[in-house]
């Protein structure tokens, strides 16, 4: 119960803080503050306790599981995993929940308790996600997390809020119905083949279907997580989502919304549909290469600070595509590597960006210029995670991304080459970022106030972090290896491939979801039909 119980806590702790508003305005933020710290020690002690049990069994490299059936008419389980994979994200989801919160301290002054109550709940839908190994319970949660981020960025957001909110709602439910129809025809595939009706993912992982329907399914789960990631040209929601969200909204978006959609391409594509995913690499890699380019020139050109730090995510996140899909160790060691570094700078930037609107009342970089003489911590902070930006060695960034080119070289060393110009033209908006804002002559009336103690202190913990991710990686990399090991053993498991058409057709009647009598059935993930 102690996957289930992450869960649970973090759910119950929105709720609790929802309706401590009655009692105090305070409350809900100390509320917040204490179920995520506590949820974050809980998470340390899994990662000390389970990191040495990782073993290569049928059941998966798995710390923990938990299995109960829930819907057993229909093969659904509620059946929680945790690999290292896994707990990494979770445990970044966390710590950028609790920057979250502290950050959105002073800024949220209305409705304090339902914004921590959808705050709580989008960290609950992203513990969900990494943790489901049963397909529809991943949808389920998948699902959930649009509700709360879509009521973040519409109530709580800036000027342009609600035509941000409806676009980012619309491009997210419309990437997640390709992926439901997906999920369901490989339901109905898997049972056609089989006689077993499940969403679970250990068994739909092997299921034998032609080239074409495998291409077809697999197409429906990336469209969803390029939405989400999100690759060129499914990103236009990202820009106005992150320019018009709170502060809290922005760092869950960058630093944790974007993740679930490099996670599932991992989780999901290359085990799941293997020779289709193979087939489709060369493309995915070109549109990663233009999204590395696209994103970086797009923010050179942008004058509101917070629109320019959302086109560098698109940027950065071409990298975890590029390395998704050169799917060897070396490069998917690399992509987690920038999943976890690229949340905690981008998201550092964006509560950075947050603290000088407070003060400036601005984010036109324009309008900025000289601030270093009046905000010498900021000035300082803003330039090490302009360098994290850039790919500084040193740093946790240029690590991820170093790792990516050198798995992409040896797939594809022309796209791994032109990737590398995305490295040049990041310097240039990094040290337009510091130039435009920090150096210069200042354009404000008055000098503004630097960091205080609760802000300075969040800021130098996600520098720290950042430098240890850059000079001690092994911390990431040995805790996601076995994982993505086992990411590849699943994508070369041998599978039946169906590809006589005449047989698919006399099958075809079995793939439709007809009435099936129901046995009463053990405590398993599936369901078997009689005959």
């Amino acid at each position: 119960m102690i996957l289930t119980g992450l869960i649970v806590w973090l759910i119950a702790g929105g709720i609790v803080a929802w309706y401590s508003e009655r009692w105090s305005e305070t409350a809900p933020r100390w509320i917040s503050l204490i179920t995520l710290v506590s949820h974050f020690i809980r998470l340390l002690v899994i990662w000390f306790q389970y990191l040495g049990q990782v073993s290569f069994s049928t059941s998966g490299p798995w710390f923990l599981e938990h299995n109960v059936v829930w819907i057993p008419q229909a093969g659904i389980n509620l059946h929680f995993a945790m690999d290292g994979f896994s707990l990494l994200l979770i445990l970044l989801a966390n710590l950028l929940g609790i920057v979250a919160v502290v950050t959105s301290w002073t800024e949220i002054q209305f409705r304090v308790g339902f914004f921590h109550f959808n705050l709580l709940w989008i960290m609950a839908a992203l513990v969900g996600i990494f943790l489901a190994v049963d397909l529809f319970l991943f949808y389920f949660f998948w699902e959930m997390l649009l509700i709360p981020l879509y009521l973040l960025i519409g109530i709580w957001g800036h000027e342009r809020r609600v035509y941000a909110s409806i676009k980012f709602f619309i491009f997210t439910q419309a990437g997640g119905l390709f992926m439901l129809l997906a999920i369901l025809a490989l339901y109905f595939i898997h049972g056609a083949n089989t006689g077993i009706y499940t969403f679970d993912y250990m068994a739909l992982i092997g299921t034998a279907m032609s080239p074409t329907t495998a291409t077809l399914l697999m197409l429906g789960f990336f469209v969803a997580f390029a939405v989400k990631l999100p690759v060129v040209p499914f990103h236009t929601w990202l820009p106005d989502a992150h320019t018009q969200a709170p502060t809290a909204g922005s760092v869950d978006l960058a630093g944790l919304v974007l993740k679930i959609g490099g996670f599932g391409m991992i989780r999901y594509l290359f085990p799941l549909f293997p020779q289709a995913s193979h087939n489709f690499a060369p493309y995915a890699m070109v549109l990663a290469v233009v999204g590395i380019l696209y994103g970086a020139i797009l923010a050179f050109g942008q004058t509101d600070f917070k629109r320019l730090v959302a086109y560098t995510s698109i940027s950065h996140m071409g990298f975890v595509l590029l390395g998704v899909f050169a799917w060897n160790q070396i490069a998917l060691q690399g992509a987690v590597m920038i999943m976890i570094a690229h949340g905690i700078s981008t998201g550092a930037l964006f509560v950075l960006v947050g603290n000088l609107y407070e003060r400036t009342h601005t984010r036109d970089i324009y309008k900025m210029g000289g601030l270093w003489s009046s905000v010498p911590r900021m000035g300082r902070s803003g330039l090490v995670l302009a360098l994290a930006s850039l790919g500084l060695p040193g740093l946790g960034n240029f690590v991820g991304e170093f790792l990516v080119l050198l798995g992409a070289f040896k797939v594809n060393p022309v796209l791994a080459i032109l990737a590398t110009l995305g490295f040049i033209v990041a310097t240039v908006y990094s040290l337009w970022i510091i130039q435009k804002v920090f150096n210069g002559p200042s354009t404000l009336e008055k000098k503004i106030p630097d960091f205080n103690i609760r802000e300075l202190t969040l800021m130098t913990t996600m520098i720290l972090i950042l430098f240890w991710l850059g000079l001690y990686p092994q911390t990431v990399l040995n805790t996601s290896s076995s994982s993505m090991e086992t990411m590849q053993k699943y994508a070369s498991t041998p599978r039946q491939t169906l590809v006589d058409p005449s047989q698919q057709k006399s099958s075809s009647a079995s793939l439709l979801p007809s009435p099936i009598k129901i046995q009463p059935i053990s405590r398993s993930s599936a369901i078997t039909p009689p005959p």
